[in-house]
């Protein structure tokens, strides 16, 4: 069993309240077994490193999701090489068990080939959604039942607050950190088991965490862009993993039909793109509109025809009730929310519409809407199609 040791004694100095706080158990954490999702990073490791020094038994599990060979130089992507030999490190270093679970063929066909299709498609895919969906928490959750634990805790910005209701998930109270927008689709099974211990403290704290306890990635950059795009090269993926599906096709202007240009796949551009079409001699800046898959076509156009009043979507999810009060959403993980209406249920499978109060810029199918009261996640689903 877990104990404090010399790597967390520390621990509770830079802290204001018992690390066994940040993890919600019910009663003393001695006793208590808890399963940490261990990336390789910084905040996955100050997770273990909170966990072992509550008193629970600590069990550290790392999902390996690509050929350690193949990824081992890759800098920004996690769960992989470098990464995996880090969160064994902190493990010895902490004293609690590790375990490293192959996922890769799984992570392959559940993210990165889905990832790949979406964009042939002429979708905007977040495959950091699919991945929570997926490997991060339904089969995490599995392994960590599996395990006996008394919950699954890792190293996200949110925070779960109980409420009258149950369990609520709620932004972090670093808005530079949150993401929330990536864990919508979180069950209500799920967020009762889950922990967040992180999504109450600043990121500065967390790196000073790791510094007292000693921790080889308390300097450890965080990773950037997708992990399994470090360079953020997408097109080069899509072209690995679906070959066959990249053709050229034409650039149209979505007001007047003209065909303005060519280009080499659809999987270059997303909507509301605007460089990188080549196009010039125009009397005004010219935004992918729209994309046409099955003609291979590229719309433009000015910036005007980006304005939506609605989206479709598909695959919702809601936690908690949904309030009576005006909602708020957020399109894109960067955007600010925005205020909207819902028109017909959340989260049972039919799908529905949400209303824009003002015309949002820049909608894309393939992105995920995501739904605020205040501060709480309500929930949200993936945008199937856009109406102008």
């Amino acid at each position: 069993m877990s104990s404090a040791t010399p790597a967390t004694a520390a621990l509770s100095g830079i802290l204001a309240e018992d690390p066994a706080a940040l993890f919600q158990l019910d009663g003393p954490a001695r006793g208590k077994r808890i399963v940490v999702a261990m990336s390789g990073g910084v905040d996955s490791s100050v997770v273990a490193a909170l966990a072992a020094q509550s008193g629970a038994e600590v069990i550290g599990v790392t999902l390996q999701l690509y050929d350690t060979g193949a990824a081992a130089a890759r800098k920004g992507a996690c769960c992989a090489g470098d990464d995996i030999r880090d969160a064994r490190a902190v493990a010895d270093r902490l004293g609690i068990a590790h375990y490293v679970i192959d996922h890769e063929s799984a992570f392959r066909e559940e993210v990165v080939e889905r990832f790949a299709d979406g964009y042939l498609a002429g979708r905007t895919p977040i495959p950091c959604i699919r991945c929570n969906m997926g490997p991060k928490f339904t089969d995490l959750f599995a392994m960590a039942r599996e395990f006996g634990a008394d919950c699954l805790a890792t190293g996200h910005y949110v925070r779960r607050v109980i409420g009258p209701a149950g369990p609520e998930l709620h932004r972090a109270l670093d808005p530079a950190r949150d993401q929330s927008y990536f864990l919508y689709a979180t069950t209500e099974a799920q967020l009762d088991y889950l922990r967040f211990p992180l999504g109450g403290l600043p990121k500065p704290q967390v790196r000073a965490l790791a510094e007292a306890a000693g921790l080889r990635t308390a300097a450890k950059p965080d990773s950037q862009d997708i992990c399994f795009v470090p360079d953020g090269d997408y097109a080069r993926i899509v072209k690995a993993v679906r070959p066959e599906g990249v053709r050229p096709g034409a650039i149209v202007h979505a007001e007047t039909g003209v065909e303005l240009g060519q280009h080499q796949g659809v999987i270059h551009f997303t909507v509301g793109q605007r460089r990188g079409l080549e196009i010039g001699g125009q009397p005004e800046p010219l935004y992918v509109i729209g994309i046409d898959a099955a003609t291979a076509t590229v719309l433009v156009g000015p910036r005007r025809l980006l304005a939506v009043s609605s989206a479709r979507l598909i695959e919702t999810n809601r936690i908690g009730p949904v309030p009576a009060e005006p909602l708020m959403a957020k399109v894109r993980s960067l955007a600010k929310p925005v205020a909207v209406t819902l028109e017909g249920p959340l989260g049972d499978g039919t799908g529905c519409t949400i209303r824009f109060a003002q015309p949002e810029y820049g909608v894309a199918p393939g992105q995920a809407a995501v739904f605020y009261a205040g501060d709480r996640v309500v929930g949200g689903g993936w945008i199937d199609a856009t109406e102008r």
